[in-house]
């Protein structure tokens, strides 16, 4: 066993090796394309996203936008008021990757935990979408669920933006695009898990934790950002691409999670304390011997229920969530 697997906690050890064999296993030597990598990856992921907890109801909805529109899942929990509480959440995938599908269960568990409606958004994918528009998508998500509350059957003075790695950018950068255009009211909270906030990584987390048998490796997240930006994404001051170089004033009240053992644990860290120097309400917890995507294993992990609990009574809290929801 590889050194950097040994330091991870044992549930989450064997949820990096099941991830990562069976992602080669499928790949089988070849170079993929990026639909390949889109495939296989959805096929890795049902193992961990199957089970968990039993909506009321689950919608998909078109959103109007741009020629084609796109799509948005509405979970609503057992036992919540006509007009809940809501989080919009982005998911993860380096921009490229991933969808409302692999998502599915950790959506599914906030809804219940939190008692409050989730909605995920199927924003599109780079590189055949590059920025902007995955961000101007989850800025008409927001517009949608203002103007049409009760399809959603939404409170809009209590809504939450979140999202894990490539989604938690996504879910800052709204935050800070609604802000800077006064329409920020209502936006109560921020859930940002283990984000992508900056292309520049620390060397020594490129070193000891970004290597090929990491659950994210150095190379794979200069992939996602030249994806996502361009070629020249390292040159990159745009604040609301890379919230790393953003002004952070008049944020609402914000939760970081993370693993110390992930590439990007440094500039989450960062982040945090930026976010705090900037006056914003920040809570912010750092999980030992937990790697990348560490919740994405809710099924075996007691760190990653752990985790999940923390964003649930975040988001409970900050809400002023009332209803009696299953922990």
């Amino acid at each position: 066993m590889s050194a950097s697997l040994d330091a991870l906690d044992p549930a989450l050890r064997a949820f990096v090796h099941a991830v990562c064999s069976e992602g080669a296993r499928l790949a089988d030597g070849r170079t993929l394309d990026w639909p390949q990598q889109r495939a296989i990856a959805e096929a890795v992921r049902t193992r961990w996203r199957a089970g968990g907890p039993v909506m009321a109801d689950t919608t998909t909805l078109r959103i109007a936008h741009g020629i084609d529109g796109f799509d948005v899942c509405v979970h609503r929990p057992q036992g919540i008021a006509a007009r809940a509480p809501a989080l919009m959440y982005l998911h993860g995938g380096g921009w490229c990757l991933f969808s409302l599908d692999t998502h599915d269960r950790l959506m599914r568990e906030l809804a219940e935990r939190a008692g409050v409606v989730v909605i995920g958004v199927e924003y599109a994918l780079a590189p055949e979408h590059p920025y902007p528009v995955a961000l101007e998508q989850c800025i008409a998500a927001i517009r949608a669920l203002r103007e049409q509350p009760e399809a959603f059957g939404i409170d809009t003075s209590r809504l939450a933006l979140g999202g894990d790695s490539a989604g938690a950018n996504l879910a800052l950068a709204t935050a800070l695009r609604l802000r800077d255009v006064g329409a920020h009211a209502g936006i109560e909270a921020l859930l940002l898990l283990y984000g992508a906030f900056d292309t520049a990584l620390d060397a020594d987390a490129v070193r000891t934790l970004g290597t090929a048998e990491d659950m994210l490796s150095a190379d794979e997240m200069a992939a996602y950002w030249t994806a996502y930006l361009g070629p020249d994404a390292a040159a990159c001051r745009d604040g609301y691409a890379v919230p790393a170089h953003a002004d952070l004033h008049e944020l609402p009240p914000t939760l970081l999670l993370w693993g110390e053992r992930d590439v990007l644990a440094a500039q989450n860290a960062t982040m945090a304390s930026r976010l705090r120097a900037a006056g914003v309400h920040v809570d912010a917890h750092a999980y030992p011997r937990t790697p990348h995507s560490f919740i994405e294993a809710m099924s075996t992990s007691e760190i990653a229920r752990d985790a999940l609990a923390r964003g649930a009574d975040w988001l409970r809290s900050h809400l002023a969530v009332t209803h009696d929801a299953c922990a």
